[in-house]
């Protein structure tokens, strides 16, 4: 099966895994997958071996459909993390922007507005308050203000196409806050699935090398294919950097 296929298969059982359950993974998750892959190859030359101590086939068979939605798990978070990248970077961009044209519109308006006290203080009190949030607001409450109170603004020269743009920004930049500080497309939500579905090919892998490591206790050509390459090269690495 494709790996869509088989995150839809077991889509059910991994979001039954519960909180407690489920682990992070401990290796780079590409490299848990292609071990689960390789012990699956590996494995089914021992099926007989193995269904003597209680691994079936089927859980061997089981492997790649397992890992398959792993994978497809790992995809769908690392697209959802890349996407927060990237509207952290757009963010970066945009936000000074936004805030150069806030502070420009407010400058306007208190000129225009100066002979109005009234208008002065929703000026001022559109000008309180600090942050990006407040940011976004601020270019609201300027579109809403010049939208009732055109005039002066005209009468000073001033574009009425600005306080347009103040609304429209507004909208944009509050959708980009919202996908920059993870609230409209959380990446948490996809990692959760994503370790979830690691777990759940983690137990299968850890069972079917326990029981290879007993059956093969004496057999070395066929134990060494019951355990983890990159923990074998990590400990070598500590070994080494011990003496």
């Amino acid at each position: 099966m494709a790996n869509i296929d088989d995150y839809n298969a077991k889509l059910a059982t991994i979001e039954a895994i519960s909180d407690e359950e489920t682990n992070e993974p401990t290796m780079p998750v590409n490299i848990a997958l292609q071990e689960a892959e390789n012990l699956h190859h590996w494995s089914l030359d021992d099926v007989a071996e193995l269904e003597v101590v209680g691994i079936s086939e089927d859980q061997i068979e089981d492997l790649p459909v397992r890992a398959g939605a792993c994978r497809e798990a790992q995809s769908i978070w690392n697209k959802d993390y890349r996407s927060q990248q990237e509207a952290q970077k757009e963010w970066a961009k945009q936000s000074p922007l936004a805030y150069d044209l806030r502070d420009d519109l407010l400058a306007s308006m208190r000129f225009a507005y100066r002979n109005d006290d009234a208008l002065l203080g929703r000026v001022s009190a559109i000008a309180e308050g600090s942050g990006h949030a407040d940011m976004i607001q601020d270019l609201n409450d300027i579109a809403v203000l010049g939208r009732e109170n055109p005039d002066p603004l005209t009468d000073i020269g001033f574009d009425l196409d600005q306080i347009e743009l103040a609304a429209t920004r507004a909208d944009e930049l509050a959708d980009l806050l919202a996908e920059a500080n993870g609230d409209k497309a959380d990446p948490n939500e996809s990692k959760i699935i994503r370790d979830k579905a690691y777990t759940h090919m983690k137990v299968l892998v850890d069972e079917i090398r326990l029981a290879g490591k007993y059956v093969f206790r004496k057999n070395p050509n066929r134990l060494k294919g019951y355990s983890s390459e990159y923990w074998r090269k990590q400990n070598r690495k500590k070994d080494e950097s011990d003496s």
